[in-house]
């Protein structure tokens, strides 16, 4: 694939290297010599400024992944006076021309990442494409010194999410895992109810997702090799393994859950936002077992991601149990109402009460007296501007934002091994010091994964 930059007097075309084909800022600097750096027309203005932003205060936004999820971050970040789209990619025309259509004034269209990652000018970009991207588009953006706003889950392996937490804090970046139920009041007051102590010593943490999909799932014998016009398939599928095309696959984010390849199935999709909130309330660290069962029972149709997933994490004085399906919509103190819908919670069982919450609520149930005379704790979070609102006031301070990967990697790394203990049929154990599985050859080699050729993930950040 044929990579092309500006000067500012001509027109280049570079081939992209094959051995590491998103091309580095590195890699950039040896090829074109000191001349071309010199250049204006090839740094964005943070690298000018010290990797702050413009003298303006205004910050030069790009987007990656046109979608829903991606559409619905760059609205937020657009509505602020200081922002300014500037660039948009997408490998699917129809999508990129309605992004760039929005931002005509200012906006110019990519297919290509890398291409765009070149962009005069540019400071920041959101990432919203399938998961099975994140690391490797994370981890270029981070080396041509672009400050990212990066959706949920992270990554799918945990080789890829140490790597891209590595990267960040190589390169200076300013990043924000797009998780942002961490931005909700109700989740903020669960925070101080935990910590206050009232509940007592918390023994285990039980948190779930579920929804009814069966039997058909998303529909059955829809893959087909009619690519539609202005897309390329084979960039969409990247570095993944190779597959026919589905439609029902590209239509949004909720249809990637259905596919091991694109997403690691519906745990990597919804437990980003479900466990963030005990790691957050209980400062968690990694879990020292993660152990997991399940499968791909009772749902048949295109897809391949498990429709049950039951997972239990060790950690050096508490357990946290996972269950995800969908095939039963079943929601415990959440069933508000018969109807079959989406559902989730998280339980907090103390010595003293057990605290039960989702997204928008949560109630205390005491054990007994054991709670009599204690009050609500006094509000001590601020609340929070906006999740990408945050992101941005965070590239102009340059403070890491509250989701930024080195306290993202607690939730990602968890969900990771969870899918891969599931694969092989066994529990995994790590070493939280040396961030590594431990006592497992086979699983601590799939940890990293081996993309399709020619993407390989960066060896320098593992």
């Amino acid at each position: 694939m044929d990579l092309y930059y500006k000067t500012n007097s001509n027109f280049k075309v570079m081939k992209a290297n094959n051995s590491n084909p998103f091309f580095s800022r590195r890699q950039f600097i040896k090829t074109t010599g000191a001349a071309t750096i010199a250049s204006p027309m090839i740094l964005q203005s943070s690298v000018l400024q010290g990797h702050g932003t413009a003298p303006s205060d205004r910050i030069n936004l790009g987007i990656i992944g046109c979608g829903g999820l991606g559409n619905a971050n760059l609205k937020a970040c657009a509505s602020q006076p200081n922002v300014e789209v500037v660039a948009a990619c997408d490998v699917w025309k129809e999508r990129l021309d309605v992004v760039v259509g929005k931002f005509k004034n200012t906006c110019t269209g990519y297919t290509d990442f890398r291409e765009m990652l070149l962009h005069k000018d540019l400071d920041a970009v959101i990432i919203a494409t399938p998961a099975h991207w994140h690391a490797l588009m994370a981890i270029a953006a981070c080396e041509a010194g672009k400050d990212i706003y990066l959706q949920k889950p992270m990554t799918m392996h945990v080789g890829e999410s140490l790597a891209v937490r590595n990267a960040v804090q190589n390169h200076n970046i300013i990043c924000q895992i797009g998780t942002q139920i961490h931005a909700s009041e109700n989740y903020r007051r669960v925070v101080e109810l935990v910590r206050s102590g009232n509940l007592g010593e918390i023994g285990t943490v039980r948190t779930f997702f579920v929804m009814n999909e069966a039997p058909k799932g998303i529909g059955y014998g829809n893959n087909t090799n009619k690519i539609p016009k202005g897309m390329d398939w084979d960039m969409w599928v990247g570095p993944a393994r190779m597959q026919p095309f589905n439609p029902n696959l590209v239509k949004d984010a909720f249809y990637h859950g259905f596919w091991m390849d694109f997403s690691g199935g519906w745990t990597p999709g919804m437990a980003p936002h479900i466990i963030d909130l005990p790691v957050w309330a209980l400062s968690l660290g990694y879990p020292t077992e993660v152990s997991a069962t399940g499968g791909r029972f009772v749902i048949d149709d295109d897809g391949d991601a498990y429709d049950n997933h039951e997972v239990i994490m060790s950690y050096p004085k508490l357990s946290m149990t996972w269950m995800s399906s969908l095939t039963n919509s079943y929601g415990f103190d959440f069933l508000r109402g018969k109807e079959s819908r989406r559902r989730l919670g998280i339980y907090f069982h103390g010595v003293n009460g057990t605290l039960h919450t989702d997204y928008e609520n949560h109630t205390i149930l005491p054990e007994g007296d054991r709670m009599n005379g204690m009050s609500t704790p006094p509000i001590s979070i601020p609340p929070s501007p906006g999740h990408e609102l945050e992101w941005l006031e965070c590239i102009k301070s340059r403070k890491q934002p509250s989701c930024n990967p080195s306290y993202h990697v607690k939730i990602d790394v968890p969900i990771a091994l969870s899918t891969l203990s599931l694969k092989l049929g066994r529990s995994l154990r790590f070493d939280p010091e040396k961030e590594k599985i431990i006592g497992d050859k086979e699983a601590a080699k799939l940890a990293i994964p081996d993309y399709r050729s020619p993407w390989k993930l960066p060896k320098e950040y593992l």
